[in-house]
């Protein structure tokens, strides 16, 4: 049987270069009211963020590539290529998920965007060898679902007997198509071929064909969905309707059909849906979707509806950390105000859908509340599903830890790696975001990108500290001098508003000071931002000006909302975008049972990651020893004074680290939430 050989490369060191390819559509479509700054336009140079896309380039993605080959994804392909070409049925046995297939899209999507910043002819050559023989697996009419190519006779136990008879409940059948089509068109934005797109376009076409209201289709929707935010996405790069029709008919007929559970958001039609219920990943996806055609289409209800949804969430249902996901039963949302710390699901993909909702909710409405709970999830709930060194992930990320969790290598159901590798490399795309003449900074993230205005191609460079500084520069590059509008996200959290509702709220009575310098001079200082949530320049640019930022970043208590059962009489601990936590093999003491000072005074020291001879993690504050180019990851220590509760005329230290980096060294408790 034909094999792909082992993906065990990728150089340390390969020629930057940007690859960008030519996606202007042929026939007329709409546009997002507010445009992202495509990935392929910004090259990340970021000290917290180049160590974690470095890892995703040397370690996570050649990992997914190597799993796929060694789990049987890519013999899945080969086996329903077989069988399609052979008069007899060959017998073979159909095991694993009924998903697998997307764990070999999801690897490809990551892969492709990192070719952008990290072109590798071998890389492409061995993508290409991939395509070869998912296209071969593709049935004449474009379906491609190896669970039942590979034997029809016996397919996989949750396909059915024959095509979309069990879509709506496990057969996965749209779901696989709609990782196809984000991977296809991630491989062809970044590198220009077309072979990964028009397997995805013909796949793409046959549920068209198939699924839909007339006479001789079928009414049916996904049973997870991601159809729906995927169909949309192949739509904005071909211009073809057809495509955003049909992911307007999945959602619209949602609780329309023989689906009807809350488990995947099937309970009632969509336009009367008014919480996030369900299993959270696939409610993310479908709201992600439903976002999508409310920006492309400008349906007034359709917008109404994910305002609704969103809305419940920010106010009721997300976690201090961005995540979402109250409970393991059924990988779900809880009841208003059920957030649960120990037991707290916030699946990593989860999380990774989360950003997916609120990126697109920009894009619609234009206001930074949106990037402020994208960035809460991205800096503690999102990257703490993987291993700073990109080998090992967490499935659910809980905020409290009586010991038990580790990250692993891999997981038979390995939506949340793959998710991983395909989420990261795609961070670029975040970044920046344009309307007409008005450029929006929407992340502090070190780094180069090149911005297409109405008015004028704008270069713009990042200089930053953040996340753990108060300092960032941007310089902006006009090709020439020019007049327009640059908007730069003022954070929530410096706004003295954790999130924007009352979920959570500031308990110190600190009030953060920021400030703006154009060219060394005072613009403002502690201002108001526009409605918005931007700061606007509003002028004349040239090449060389440059925008600096101060953002005072001093730790704050958080308290949650007193209908958050599980959080009453507790604070947490921030600074800046990061939330913080205590681990016992930092602590003397028991984290889970200490009882914090009202008056206690924080102190911020720099410590380092780094890996000790015996390869254990650890945290070194020796900066002398530590090559933090080769070796090192800049973290924060914060010292404050702590209660003992059987001595409490007694006093000890309480240490804290970020979230994102717990369960990194020794196996014990660790707790979000603080007496």
């Amino acid at each position: 049987m034909k094999r792909i050989p082992a993906l065990l490369f990728l150089p340390a060191a390969l020629l930057l270069a940007e690859v960008v390819a030519s996606c202007s559509p042929d026939k007329k479509k709409a546009h997002y009211p507010f445009q992202p700054v495509s990935f392929t336009q910004v090259h990340v140079s970021d000290a917290f963020w180049s160590p974690r896309l470095e890892a995703a380039r040397q370690v996570t993605i050649p990992l997914a590539f190597s799993k796929c080959e060694e789990t049987g994804r890519y013999d899945n392909f080969v086996k329903a290529a077989d069988q399609m070409h052979s008069s007899e049925n060959k017998g073979y046995r159909v095991g694993g998920y009924s998903f697998d297939d997307t764990d070999v899209y999801k690897t490809i999507e990551g892969a492709s965007y990192l070719l952008q910043t990290h072109p590798d002819p071998r890389l492409v050559a061995y993508i290409d060898s991939v395509l070869d023989i998912v296209a071969a697996a593709q049935e004449p009419d474009g379906y491609l679902y190896t669970a039942r190519t590979m034997n029809p006779r016996r397919p996989h136990s949750w396909a059915g007997t024959k095509r979309w008879e069990k879509v709506e409940d496990l057969s996965h059948e749209f779901y696989n198509l709609g990782h196809m089509v984000e991977g296809a068109v991630a491989h062809y934005q970044a590198t220009g071929s077309r072979k990964f797109l028009d397997i995805a376009i013909r796949y793409a076409d046959c549920v068209c064909r198939e699924i839909g209201p007339q006479e001789g289709q079928t009414a049916r929707v996904p049973g997870h969905q991601i159809a729906e935010m995927a169909l949309a996405k192949l739509y904005t790069v071909t211009g073809d309707a057809k495509y955003l029709q049909q992911a307007r008919f999945f959602l619209d007929q949602r609780g329309r059909t023989e689906a009807r559970s809350a488990y995947n958001q099937s309970h009632r039609p969509i336009l009367e849906q008014d919480e996030a219920v369900g299993h959270a990943v696939r409610a993310m996806y479908m709201y992600s979707g439903i976002a999508d055609v409310a920006a492309l289409t400008g349906d007034t209800a359709y917008i109404a509806a994910i305002d609704r949804i969103w809305d419940n969430i920010v106010s009721k249902k997300l976690y201090l950390t961005g995540g979402v996901g109250a409970t393991s039963r059924g990988e779900a949302f809880g009841r208003n105000y059920e957030l649960p710390n120990a037991s707290a699901y916030c699946e990593t993909c989860a999380a990774i859908g989360n950003v997916y909702l609120n990126e697109r909710l920009f894009l619609l409405h234009g206001q930074s509340k949106y990037i402020d709970v994208l960035e809460r999830t991205l800096y503690n709930g999102l990257i703490s599903g993987v291993s700073l060194d990109g080998g090992r992930f967490f499935y659910p990320n809980p905020l409290a830890s009586h010991g038990g969790y580790q990250r692993q290598a891999w997981f038979g159901c390995a939506c949340c790696p793959s998710n991983i590798c395909r989420f990261l490399p795609s961070l670029p795309g975040y970044v920046y975001a344009r309307r007409d003449n008005d450029l929006y900074v929407n992340l502090f993230m070190g780094g180069e990108a090149e911005i297409d205005l109405k008015s004028t191609k704008v270069g713009i460079q990042q200089q930053t500290t953040y996340p753990w500084g108060a300092f960032t520069d941007i310089t902006v590059n006009p090709q020439k001098e020019v007049r327009f509008k640059l908007k730069i996200r003022i954070p929530g959290w410096i706004k003295n508003q954790p999130v924007p509702s009352d979920l959570y709220h500031y308990s110190d009575g600190l009030t953060p000071s920021w400030s703006v310098c154009l060219n060394g001079e005072m613009l403002a200082d502690s201002p108001r931002s526009d409605a918005d949530g931007y700061y606007s320049i509003d002028r004349r640019w040239k090449k060389g000006d440059v925008v600096s930022l101060y953002f005072d970043m001093p730790v704050r208590r958080v308290q949650a909302n007193d209908q958050v059962l599980a959080d009453q009489g507790l604070t947490a601990v921030e600074c800046g975008p990061l939330v913080y936590c205590a681990e016992q093999c930092d602590n003397a003491l028991d984290v889970l049972n200490c009882q914090l000072s009202p008056t206690s005074v924080f102190k911020q020291r720099d410590l380092y990651f780094h890996q000790s001879a015996t390869d254990q993690a650890l945290w070194e504050s020796d900066t002398d020893e530590v090559d933090l180019q080769g070796k090192g990851y800049r973290l924060l220590e914060i010292d404050t004074q702590a209660f003992v509760p059987d001595h409490p005329e007694q006093t000890t230290t309480l240490r804290l680290i970020p979230y994102f980096a717990w369960a990194h060294r020794q196996t014990g408790p660790m707790t979000v939430w603080l007496k």
